[in-house]
């Protein structure tokens, strides 16, 4: 996911090519290098953390299930029609979190070349990944079970272990990898969709695998509802028991359910990265020409999906087939075209909106963890109580005040200081010793 300073600045960047079994690292980066900045980077990056500001806020202010299923609102949604549910599918849904994930496989070779270029290796950047598993752990069982940075953390360890293989396979066993999940995926919850919703009476011998699949819901929605009551009642200590008792496990299934996106995706940045994506080594015109192409078409993708899923009334099997399964595929070209354009265009963008939003990126380690301490206090019943209380539009404002605040602070914050709070922390933690904080 997310950046310490030196995941945030530019380095070498190495060229293409087949699996290179050598052991010997790569040359060391040049010394002026080592300062400067991939602008894009920081950009795309607090776009991002904004984008997924908006796709969890239905998982902080309502049940998590309700993030895919509408009608598990604990308060009528007043999205009518579903355009809100299909507009934010279409926009944000899955590509904040691709676009997130490709960010941290480039951070994660960048860091290396700066390992290397000071003589240190890969046991630094696994020191680093573990830690940042213990503080996704920690943000999962203490804050909020809507955590990526345990994942990033174990699929980024995994990754470690393809660093000195060349961009060309590091593409080829992403791209491979993440469509054969996609295939994987659709056809797991399409068929739990059909078994789900058909006549059994036509096919009795199903009747079983159906009540199944009812069962697996409700269990689901069941568990939802108590954890509702827990926050609704302001027993944070009962919520954390809770997370202990029930879904102590949770954590590693989830890491193996993202595993043939986030392993992937992590392999894509990496490749991007060597190639100079990110800092000017391809073709403008070309970028700009892949970059609509990828965004329109995926765009097109998910719309489709949306208005099949509307087409079969948001029932609970429906959208999770939309969510895990067959919106992987337009995900994919619509990340990468996002992040294409974004390359392509944001060197130009000056002024202080823009500004604001690349200290956010700078700085979005802490905007994404205190994103989540905030929402402990916005919808927790021993502070301001809103949970289960705000609709579909009323959560969404609560997003666009919070992105605000993002942008209020992480520009003066970095003004003054040479990192965010967390980013200094992982960064000391990381190394071993204490780095000045102010500039």
């Amino acid at each position: 996911m997310s950046n310490e300073d030196s995941a945030n600045e530019a380095g070498h960047v190495s060229g293409g090519g087949e699996y290179d079994a050598s052991p010997v690292a790569p040359a060391p980066v040049a010394p002026a290098k080592l300062t400067e900045r991939i602008s894009s980077l920081d950009f795309i990056r607090g776009l991002a953390v904004m984008g997924i500001l908006f796709a969890n806020i239905i998982g902080f202010g309502q049940p998590m299930n309700a993030y895919m299923d509408p009608s598990l609102f604990l308060t009528p949604a007043n999205d009518p029609g579903g355009w809100q549910w299909i507009t934010q599918f279409v926009v944000i849904d899955g590509k904040m979190r691709a676009l997130f994930t490709i960010l941290f496989g480039a951070g994660l070779y960048l860091f290396m070349e700066r390992a290397w270029a000071r003589g240190a290796g890969r046991m630094l950047q696994a020191r680093r990944l573990l830690i940042l598993l213990a503080i996704g752990l920690l943000h999962y069982f203490f804050i909020w079970k809507g955590d990526i940075l345990s994942s990033y953390a174990v699929w980024g360890l995994v990754a470690l272990a393809c660093i000195n293989w060349k961009p060309g396979m590091k593409m080829f066993f992403g791209v491979g990898t993440y469509i054969l999940g996609g295939l994987a995926y659709t056809a797991m919850f399409m068929g739990m969709q059909t078994v789900a919703t058909m006549d059994t009476g036509a096919k009795a011998g199903l009747a079983a695998q159906q009540e199944e699949m009812i069962g697996y819901k409700d269990v689901e929605v069941a568990d939802g509802l108590v954890e509702a009551a827990i926050k609704q009642a302001g027993d944070y200590g009962g919520l954390v028991a809770h997370n202990f008792s029930e879904h102590l496990w949770d954590p590693p299934l989830a890491w193996l359910s993202v595993s043939m996106e986030t392993w992937p995706l992590i392999l894509i940045g990496m490749a991007l990265y060597q190639w100079g994506f990110f800092s000017g080594g391809f073709d403008r015109r070309k970028m700009q020409l892949w970059g609509w192409i990828g965004l329109i078409g995926g765009a097109a993708g998910m719309l489709a999906i949306g208005l099949a899923t509307k087409a079969a009334g948001f029932n609970y099997f429906a959208t999770m087939t939309a969510f895990i399964g067959t919106s992987a595929f337009p995900i994919l070209p619509m990340a990468l075209g996002m992040a294409a354009l974004l390359v392509v265009y944001s060197p130009g963008w000056s002024g202080w909106l823009s500004d604001r939003v690349r200290a956010a990126g700078r700085a979005a380690f802490t905007n994404y963890l205190g994103t989540s301490i905030i929402m402990l206090f916005v919808f927790h019943g021993w502070a301001l109580d809103l949970f289960g209380e705000l609709n579909r539009p009323q959560l969404y404002l609560v997003a666009v005040l919070t992105c605000g605040l993002m942008l209020l602070w992480s520009k003066p914050w970095l003004e003054r200081f040479r990192y965010g709070p967390l980013e200094w922390l992982w960064r000391c933690l990381t190394y071993g010793k204490m780095f000045p904080m102010k500039r």
